[in-house]
């Protein structure tokens, strides 16, 4: 950041904040490249591991137990050694920790390395957006709409190179070893340009587990309807449209990815439509959209009906995650633990939805599960006003506020040194 401490060195604030903008970018489009490196190679740690589906399926909870028992210590942890030296350990153990499933080789160890693999993945999940909350405070704009949407293009970014290795058959330790040394580099060196920001001196220590606001909890339902309508439509968008439209495994297939990728391009959009919207206007909008496109979905007669339902679903729940962290972290004293709490909220949405859409399905169909989805998406419109946020400042206010603060700091090769930011 500064060369010899000289004050001619250090950079104008409004020059800072927009390297940390582009720096937590950067964070979260490897968070979403290691998610979407791992889903390619599922299969293959099945295969080489030998276990069955039933086991697998029981694996595959770990990530989310690991995150859900982890995620508190984040705050902690940042409070110890500051935001950015605390994001830049738990992003490189997120990273590391994708080679472990490959190197498992069997379901006794692979669950504990499940485990590991999802509570990095949670504790990183926590510091990147309390970060990126104070870095979009600063900069008096919303940004985390678009923050989301580099973590879904990371995640397209990892599953399309997985993809690539799975079918030229590479082994998936190497693949995956690659991808881990790769990404920890790529984030070690993003992590540089965040914002560093610290405790005040007398403030008290947060706990190391602590239940989650009431706060918290509310914005968390809302989040959950949208994570719920998310985790099912990508999960069961394609066996819908085959064992419903009976559509082929290819249209059915690309139905995923068209919804995975309306989702991103509505993320990396949204910044510009809460701005000039609101994010009340803007989730309650999305709300009838997602809600409107899960009942063409339940009343499609042809797959083109049901894929234009998909695609409605994620452009209408792309923006409700992350202003929902956004709402969480300036909802009371304890943003990180405002922010656990809806991630551990939104986490376990996320593991329900898949095994409880084939549940509905076994009893009744699959049409009568997405009339679920589609109850939980009309849930978004109702619960729209708790995403209500504060003004943010206006840049050149912020800049002005935080520049005697940042300036000796960064003359000492540091970053900003301040509280969490309050709502």
């Amino acid at each position: 950041m500064v060369g010899n401490g000289a004050p001619h060195d250090i950079p104008p604030p409004a020059a800072a904040l927009r390297r940390a903008r582009w720096a937590i970018s950067l964070v979260f489009l490897v968070h979403g490249s290691v998610t979407g490196s791992f889903a390619t190679r599922v299969p293959w740690i099945q295969e080489h591991t030998g276990i069955g589906a039933g086991q697998l399926g029981l694996a595959l909870a770990f990530p989310a137990i690991g995150a859900s028992l982890a995620m508190p210590l984040a705050g902690r942890i940042s409070h110890r050694f500051g935001a950015r030296t605390a994001l830049r350990g738990l992003l490189a153990l997120w990273t590391l920790s994708l080679i472990l499933p490959a190197l498992s080789p069997g379901l006794y160890t692979l669950c504990p390395a499940l485990l590991v693999y999802g509570a990095s993945a949670g504790m990183s999940d926590v510091a990147m957006n309390a970060l990126g909350v104070a870095t979009e405070d600063r900069l008096g704009r919303s940004i985390m709409s678009g923050l989301h949407g580099m973590w879904s293009l990371g995640a397209l970014l990892g599953s399309a190179a997985g993809t690539v290795a799975a079918h030229a058959g590479t082994d998936a330790r190497l693949h995956l070893g690659a991808t881990a040394l790769l990404l920890t580099l790529a984030g070690a060196l993003a992590c540089g340009g965040v914002l560093d920001l610290r405790g005040a001196a007398d403030a008290p220590a947060p706990p190391r587990f602590a239940l989650p606001p009431k706060s918290a909890l509310v914005i968390g339902a809302v989040g959950f309807c949208a994570v719920f309508a998310e985790g099912a439509s990508l999960d069961w968008s394609a066996v819908y449209l085959r064992d419903v439209l009976g559509t082929g495994a290819g249209p059915a297939a690309a139905s995923t990815t068209a919804f995975a990728c309306t989702m991103a391009a509505a993320r990396l959009a949204g910044d510009r439509v809460v701005a000039r919207f609101g994010p009340v206007r803007t989730v309650r909008c999305g709300g009838i959209l997602a809600t409107a496109g899960g009942l063409l979905v339940v009343a499609a007669p042809h797959p083109v009906v049901a894929m234009a339902g998909f695609a409605l679903v994620g452009l209408g729940i792309a923006v409700v995650v992350p202003l929902a962290f956004a709402a969480a972290g300036r909802s009371g004293p304890a943003p990180s633990q405002a922010i656990s709490g809806v991630a551990t909220i939104t986490y376990t949405s996320g593991l329900i939805a898949p095994s409880t859409i084939g549940g509905i399905a076994q009893a009744t169909s699959l049409t009568m599960s997405f009339g679920l989805v589609t109850v939980l998406a009309a849930g978004v419109i109702v619960g729209a006003r708790v995403l209500r946020l504060p003004s943010l400042p206006a840049p050149a206010a912020t800049a002005e506020a935080r520049a005697a603060t940042e300036l000796p700091a960064a003359a000492e090769n540091s970053a900003t040194a301040e509280a969490p930011p309050q709502p």
